[in-house]
């Protein structure tokens, strides 16, 4: 089995370049061990490449001229994970957009032009302060994921993205309680949750004096899975990672999910799973091509 690898950009990695160069590189060793040949590039090269002989790809890429790419290839029949869809699917408006219509627990939003006052519907989540995220994209720097604490403060911060030509943002209530991270290989039973303030794993500094210190509500980590699970098959993204608030009632919001994520404090472990489940997903997916061409042909 050929398979090609595409690794992320450095600027689609914030403050986790090594870690997402660390997880890929891991995968693709262990794929490598059940005996498929790997050609790893970055999204420049793979731009320029030939994948006649590919059977399969995996990219933690996001550009926008890659996903076009990668998804002119996966209508041919390529077999792609994660899925290019499901990598837009995971951009913040469209995010936001689809699990709140799929009824998963996500705090009350709204999209704001940026080029215009804010909403009323924006204005009413004010009360304990807003989460103000560029909707166009995956955060690529600090400021495309800001707390206000202030509806001037919001006002100011959407008026800078609209002069960075970010059009849309997405407005969210904050919802005081316990961060969780969590890392997830979706249909199987890999979950990895966390509390990210304790182990120094976020981003950063600032997001852990907004959102204060944990307290350790009671909550179900079962129904975290659960929740977690039903909010990838929603987006359609199978090797994950994410961000959930649980209040202090134990009540559990995702407020962030992601395509193919660091894993960086499970990495071992889980890039043996991502590799089982690869190469158990793209044997099956070639097999069923060749039986459809062999089947064509008699």
């Amino acid at each position: 089995m050929n398979i090609l690898a595409i690794n992320r950009r450095k600027n689609f990695s914030p403050n986790h370049i090594g870690n997402d160069a660390a997880i890929m590189r891991l995968v693709c060793d262990e794929l490598t061990s059940f005996g498929a040949a790997v050609r790893l590039c970055d999204e420049e090269s793979f731009m320029q490449i030939g994948i006649s002989d590919s059977d399969g790809i995996i990219s933690m890429g996001r550009s926008r001229p890659l996903l076009l790419r990668l998804q002119q290839l996966e209508d041919g029949g390529m077999p792609i994970f994660n899925s290019s869809y499901s990598i837009r699917n995971c951009f913040r408006k469209n995010m936001t957009e689809h699990l709140l219509a799929n009824g998963i627990s996500y705090p009350a939003s709204v999209v704001q032009q940026t080029h215009q006052p804010l909403s009323t519907d924006a204005l009413s989540l004010a009360e304990d302060g807003l989460w103000i995220k560029r909707g166009d994209f995956h955060a690529i720097h600090k400021e495309d994921v800001t707390f206000a604490a202030t509806i001037a403060q919001a006002q100011n911060i959407i008026e800078e993205y609209a002069l960075r030509n970010i059009k849309e943002a997405v407005i969210s209530r904050h919802l005081r309680g316990d961060l969780v991270k969590f890392y997830a290989v979706r249909g199987t039973s890999f979950f990895y949750s966390f509390y990210p303030y304790e182990v120094k794993h976020h981003k950063y500094e600032e997001y852990e004096q907004i959102n204060g210190h944990t307290n350790h509500y009671n909550y179900d980590a079962k129904q975290l899975h659960q929740l977690a699970e039903r909010s990838a098959e929603v987006l359609g993204v199978e090797i994950y990672g994410g961000d959930a608030i649980i209040q202090k009632d134990g009540s559990i919001h995702i407020i962030d999910l992601n395509d193919w994520p660091s894993f960086a404090p499970c990495r071992e472990e889980a890039a043996k799973v991502i590799a089982h489940f690869l190469f158990k997903k793209l044997s099956t997916q070639n097999e069923t091509k060749k039986s459809a061409t062999i089947s064509g042909k008699s």
